[in-house]
């Protein structure tokens, strides 16, 4: 289970400063308001976000969605009373792929909100100073880089032990050192701008200049490798609570359903089918809106599709 590669958007355009940010980000609607897999993506993820925050009140079994069984119930098929049926504790699906998308969204988010907060204000101290700053940094990277994240975020959350925090926390700390070294490739192209030379001549500090000049200007690419990076989160939140080192029941959430199930796939496979296709969904939605989101701040691009 590999991330995307980050050569994608290692070549993305960066915001413009000064007034033609806005004509920019008004190109960049317009672009992606005429892809249509973009708008597609979009509903789904929206649909999902919705069902997540409101699960309480569309669904009649909100109980059953926190984990309360209901043993007289247990392995009903998908009916008008259980559109996906119920679960061996006579849950119903439905109810806990709704509050499971609360987790295991939650975790995407919040990993990758993690991952850019570290690993962007290094990349880019890193790209603007160069040196031995720039060694330490990207050699404690390499570290990270040598072993894959996958394999060292289950160490990690096997160490902290099995919860949500833990996993959330032992997949960010394998993430960073991407937007590291994303951020520090366009800094390093950067530091030799005009307006940075500028605002160098004039007497402003670098840690103002780091903040209020770098960091802007590489959130473009950054943004497009982090909507990318949302569904692989998602999916590794759900590898890792399908080991049983994640989310531990009876909190509900997608990789947790999908272990559980596949001991009934056969005879009942509404059980994990539900949340592999909740799965599935959401890391497709994620993955066409990076894209769309990719080729809508390239002009290049924006100029082919016109």
């Amino acid at each position: 289970m590999e991330r995307p590669a980050e050569a994608s958007v290692a070549a993305t355009p960066t915001l413009r400063v000064g007034p033609q940010r806005f004509r920019e980000l008004g190109l960049m609607l317009q672009a992606f308001r005429r892809d249509p897999l973009a708008i597609a993506s979009l509903v789904v993820i929206a649909v999902f976000v919705f069902g997540a925050i409101f699960a309480p009140v569309l669904t009649p079994y909100p109980r059953q969605g926190l984990g309360d069984p209901n043993i007289l119930e247990k392995f009903r098929p998908p009916s008008l009373a259980h559109p996906l049926g119920t679960d061996n504790l006579g849950r119903d699906v439905l109810a806990r792929i709704l509050f499971g998308g609360r987790t295991s969204l939650s975790i995407g988010f919040l990993v990758v909100l993690i991952a850019v907060a570290i690993g962007a204000p290094l990349g880019a101290i890193a790209g603007y100073y160069g040196g031995w700053v720039d060694d330490v940094v990207m050699r404690v990277t390499d570290v990270f880089l040598a072993f894959p994240s996958l394999l060292l975020a289950m160490a990690i959350a096997g160490a902290l032990g099995a919860s949500f925090v833990h996993a959330m926390i032992a997949i960010a700390l394998t993430w960073w050192p991407w937007y590291t070294r994303l951020v520090r490739a366009q800094t390093v192209s950067l530091r030799e701008r005009y307006f940075i030379e500028a605002a160098r001549s004039i007497g402003v500090r670098s840690p103002t200049i780091i903040v209020r000049h770098v960091l802007p200007n590489v959130f473009t690419p950054v943004l497009v490798q982090a909507t990318m990076d949302l569904g692989s989160a998602i999916l590794t939140g759900a590898a890792i609570s399908f080991i049983g080192l994640g989310v531990r029941p009876p909190t509900a959430e997608w990789g947790t359903m999908i272990s559980t199930g596949r001991i009934y796939f056969i005879e009942r496979p509404w059980l994990a089918g539900s949340a592999g296709a909740a799965i599935f969904l959401v890391t497709l939605a994620f993955n066409l809106l990076g894209d769309a989101v990719r080729d809508a701040v390239d002009p290049r691009t924006r100029r082919a599709a016109e």
